[in-house]
């Protein structure tokens, strides 16, 4: 392993606060709904944006396999991001630290089936990586005028390798 590989780790609410919310139904709901049928999980993410509007989308988005090449990551200054996958598949979340206006040493999460996400805003993230298809994702983030994209690409890519089992297109290694 060299100094530019980053295993990955459960996604889990308290490695991941710093970044965001896991989104999930592990625990028991919140209140009991709908003359009885339906468990609502209240309020599980926080939505910040300095201006606009939330909106929902729909992404599409090809299916990668690990180990997987890190190239480059984001944010959005002016607005967090939820990612709720529309499969019960597994995907990778890839998000880092500020270090001086560019993104520190990468983390690599996996996502367990039924898991969602919400970065916070201003968080570096990696791009939006299903394991297994069909890539299909609701996205809740600002809808709104200026600028909201900050790349960044790294000399030297990150190798993102399985710490859990997780093999090419989300099977079980």
């Amino acid at each position: 392993m060299t100094k530019n590989t980053v295993i990955t780790e459960p996604l889990e609410a308290d490695a991941f606060a710093g970044f965001g919310d896991v989104i999930d139904t592990s625990k028991d709901p919140d209140m009991i709904i709908n003359q009885g049928f339906c468990g609502r999980y209240h309020d599980r993410a926080r939505l910040d944006f300095s201006d606009g509007r939330a909106g929902v989308s729909l992404f599409k988005a090809e299916p990668r396999s690990l180990p997987f090449k890190l190239e480059m990551m984001e944010r959005h200054p002016d607005g967090s991001q939820a990612f709720i996958p529309m499969s019960m598949d597994a995907f990778l979340v890839v998000v880092a630290e500020d270090d001086g206006g560019a993104p520190g040493r990468p983390r690599a999460f996996l996502t367990q089936p039924g898991q969602a996400i919400n970065f916070h805003r201003g968080t570096w993230h990696g791009v939006l990586t299903p394991l297994a298809a069909p890539g299909l994702f609701a996205v809740v983030d600002r809808i709104g005028k200026g600028p909201n994209l900050e790349e960044h690409r790294f000399d030297t890519p990150y190798l993102i390798e399985s710490g859990n089992g997780v093999a090419g297109r989300g099977a079980p290694a």
